[in-house]
């Protein structure tokens, strides 16, 4: 699966690794709910940190479909949760 983490660029991950994203999607669901920023921070940081280590990055010049977008690791609780579908960032 391609996935885009926004202004930094794309990566390719393999479907197996989602069980343990999913993992940290929940956690960081959960601290939105709650309104645990620092949580939220944390999280976020956590989960785009594993995509980076599990997938490979695709060349800059590549333009490839994204099927996944995650937000910024700059990004606010506030955009997150514009992003979120029923599911959380990455769907089940």
């Amino acid at each position: 699966m391609i996935v885009r983490i926004m202004g930094e660029g794309q990566v390719e991950l393999a479907d197996s690794h989602f069980a343990e994203l999913n993992k940290l999607d929940d956690e960081l669901l959960a601290e939105m709910e709650s309104g645990d920023g620092p949580g939220f921070r944390r999280t976020l940081h956590a989960l785009l940190s594993r995509v980076r280590e599990l997938g490979t990055a695709l060349p800059d010049a590549s333009l490839e479909p994204s099927e996944l977008i995650l937000p910024s690791p700059d990004a606010t609780l506030e955009d997150v949760r514009e992003m979120l579908s029923d599911d959380g960032l990455i769907p089940g």
